[in-house]
């Protein structure tokens, strides 16, 4: 097992899909649990704020493909899924029918076997962990309470999702070191996704690419890890 030293740190940063989650369990269950469960959903009436944020990306969408405007937006929200978007109003409707997946007991968050025993181990270390996906603040807060490893959520300092930017604008992480009181230098972004580690990287991060089995193949110039055994924390 290779182990990677860092720079001293008191910040790790995780991404979900593909670093702490396996990218099946998003496609191949998560998402697939949203299709199957949208009609029901939105026919038991939107949030008036949903609804206002997707008609206004709507109204904001130049792809001509997009699907006539009806209510409620099954179409449109299910066309945003075919293209994989990061749409804010789709995934706060996705997070909101994964919480009554989660709560009914259908749904259970998958994490890699390393990932508990490394975020327990860090966070008795003094640690603090922080989670950033585009996923919304609710979805991710479900898959770490409801894991196949148990509740993690009193090992986790906080969550981040596009509201503070997008995963790939070195801004989105200074404004997380900024909200969090901790100097760029002194956090460690952990993400398999290359331009994600790029933006943070630019932003004065630490990073460290995650390299999982079902991930697709990136090339880097980042140190990678297989496991978070793989890394090895400094202190000053």
């Amino acid at each position: 097992m290779t182990r990677i030293d860092l720079e001293p740190i008191d910040v790790i940063l995780l991404d979900i899909e593909g670093t702490t989650t396996p990218i099946d369990f998003v496609y191949k269950t998560l998402f697939p649990y949203v299709r199957s469960h949208l009609v029901e959903f939105l026919h038991q009436g939107v949030d008036a704020d949903d609804l206002a944020q997707i008609e206004a990306e709507y109204k904001q969408e130049t792809d001509d493909t997009k699907p006539p405007w009806n209510l409620p937006p099954t179409d449109y929200l299910l066309w945003l899924m075919d293209q994989d978007r990061k749409s804010p109003g789709l995934k706060s409707i996705q997070g909101k029918i994964w919480e009554q997946g989660y709560r009914q007991g259908v749904l259970q968050g998958v994490l890699f076997e390393d990932v508990f025993p490394a975020i327990q181990s860090w966070s008795h270390r003094g640690v603090r962990i922080f989670i950033y996906s585009s996923g919304s603040v609710l979805a991710q807060k479900l898959l770490f309470s409801k894991s196949s490893a148990g509740d993690l959520s009193p090992w986790i300092s906080g969550y981040f999702d596009t509201k503070v930017g997008s995963k790939r604008e070195a801004d989105s992480y200074k404004a997380i070191a900024q909200q969090i009181s901790i100097a760029p230098e002194r956090c460690l972004f952990i993400s398999d996704i290359v331009s994600e580690c790029e933006a943070a990287n630019r932003a004065g991060f630490q990073v460290r690419q995650a390299v999982r089995p079902g991930n697709n193949p990136q090339k880097s110039s980042f140190a990678t890890i297989s496991s978070f055994r793989d890394i090895k924390l400094g202190f000053s």
